[in-house]
């Protein structure tokens, strides 16, 4: 009786041992060598029947089964597109990188709010967006427009500085222009350089209500009326200070803030090597019905 027991015991374990070995083999062993038994997870069964995970058992010319699957190629590159050529109207052969940190000299000044948000490349992308914005007309006639741009935007903010031989920075987005607080989460002054400098170069390209853009003033494209006329508004500077701020500004006299968006101008002429035309001042000019202030605030 106890010899059966044995016997059924002994012949019980061997059978486990040989699925064992067939499923899992001792010493490693697998593959068609070894009736087709397999490796553990994360093995690779080699050509010549033993379990392993280095290139010896799984380089796809040593390995027969449970080989790894390799990793796909990466994508080629795109093909390069080259960018498209600039023409030879383009603002940027105005205004290079460096004339345009010499005419805004105090930009990055510690003490301007926006120290190092104003940038050469935002503002070329920004004056690619509008069509005719400093490629209308002659090479100097286009000069002249960006100088008066300048002279006119540098004046909305001056930073601390007192005049324009200083070379205030340009330090605005239009928030001042159209009365939005700096918090204001409609004003992207401090969020996103190239749409402030997009809205000022909208704000220069698009008439005003009754008023001409100051685009067309300075490119010439801007007939004065007989009203224009008997208002003393004339072909020239002055008149994009009357568009901007004339109802506070113009037709008083001599004023401290037509004296100083002038003279940025002829700072920005003078750089730029470009002749500042006639009618710099709105002293004597009626002023349109409204300046751009007021029907901001009015609304």
């Amino acid at each position: 009786m106890k010899y059966s027991y044995y016997l059924w015991l002994f012949t019980t374990i061997t059978a486990l041992l040989v699925v064992g070995i067939r499923s899992n083999p001792p010493g490693g062993e697998c593959g068609k060598q070894h009736e087709y038994a397999l490796c553990d997870d994360g093995y690779c069964c080699s050509n010549a029947g033993y379990c392993g995970q280095t290139d010896e058992y799984c380089a796809p010319e040593n390995c027969q089964s449970q080989c790894r699957t390799p990793s796909p190629p990466p994508p080629p590159p795109p093909p390069f597109t080259p960018p498209p050529p600039v023409s030879p109207d383009d603002v940027s052969h105005i205004i290079t990188s460096s004339l345009f940190e010499k005419m805004l000299k105090n930009r990055n000044d510690p003490r301007c709010k926006s120290k190092g948000f104003y940038t050469y490349d935002a503002f070329i992308t920004a004056a690619r967006k509008f069509p005719g914005f400093g490629t209308t007309g002659s090479l100097e006639t286009r000069t002249r427009e960006l100088a008066a741009f300048f002279g006119q935007t540098s004046h909305e903010t001056t930073g601390g500085w007192s005049s324009a031989d200083q070379g205030g920075p340009y330090a605005w987005g239009y928030c001042y222009i159209i009365e939005q607080d700096d918090q204001s989460p409609h004003c992207l002054v401090e969020n996103d350089t190239v749409v402030s400098f997009e809205t000022a170069i909208w704000f220069w390209m698009t008439p005003q209500y009754n008023k001409p853009s100051s685009h067309a003033v300075i490119v010439g494209e801007w007939k004065p009326t007989a009203i224009d006329v008997a208002a003393n508004r004339l072909p020239g500077y002055g008149v994009i200070t009357n568009i901007i701020n004339g109802g506070v500004e113009c037709g008083h006299g001599v004023d401290d803030r037509v004296i100083d968006r002038i003279g940025f101008y002829e700072r920005y002429c003078l750089i730029l090597g470009v002749s500042t035309g006639d009618n710099l001042d709105c002293y004597n000019q009626s002023p349109f019905n409204y300046g751009v202030l007021k029907m901001s605030a009015d609304e």
